[in-house]
């Protein structure tokens, strides 16, 4: 599927999937941190490939942990924290402050990525009457950029534009998380879901 042929029919009802997952994920991510947690409106991005790797940001350093998808739609979910972020959240959950990723650290933040990416696929699975399975989350820590283009890449998604779902998460306060999600499809998988909900 050639990303910039979509109908506005069809990103419609690709944006409604996404947010009705993204609205799930905010709600785990909610009683897992015992506070308020709301999302941006999540945001179907058709982007250059080329401009992953020459954004500014991706410079920045990322804990991401990453979940395959198994199933009816194969893709990547991607959940991506600021290194201090990460800190945070592991302090919270666990009450012990480290100034590095440990052992421990990358196991909260897996049983993180791992409740939040099943949330988020069990609601498009109810939505769409597609079988999905999240795999066991692995965590890798680099460049912002490294791991977007690490993912879209396994995603099967390599051409000069490439498609993601992303979400950024908000406390109460309206702060940000630092934290954003992403869902990247394998090719194929959106034509199944667009056809599903009798999108074409």
């Amino acid at each position: 599927m050639n990303y910039l042929e979509l109908t506005p029919l069809q990103l419609d009802a690709l944006k409604e999937v996404s947010n009705i997952g993204a609205g799930n994920a905010a709600t785990a991510l909610s009683q897992l941190l015992n506070k308020k947690v709301d999302m941006t409106v999540p945001a179907l991005k058709i982007i250059p490939f080329d401009s992953i790797i020459s954004d500014i940001e991706s410079e920045n350093i990322a804990i991401g942990v990453i979940v395959r998808v198994l199933g009816d739609t194969p893709g990547n979910i991607l959940f991506v924290f600021e290194k201090d972020t990460s800190l945070d959240i592991i302090e919270l959950l666990t009450g012990n402050r480290k100034d590095e990723l440990d052992d421990m650290g990358s196991s909260v933040l897996c049983e993180i990525g791992n409740i939040v990416s099943s949330s988020y696929m069990n609601a498009i699975s109810k939505f769409t009457n597609l079988s999905n399975i999240p795999s066991v989350p692995g965590i890798t820590y680099d460049m912002l950029g490294a791991i977007l283009s690490t993912t879209f890449i396994e995603s099967g998604q390599y051409d000069d534009e490439v498609l993601d779902f992303e979400t950024e998460f908000l406390e109460d306060n309206n702060k940000k998380i630092s934290g954003h999600f992403y869902y990247i499809p394998m090719p194929g998988s959106l034509e199944k879901i667009l056809n599903t909900l009798g999108v074409k």
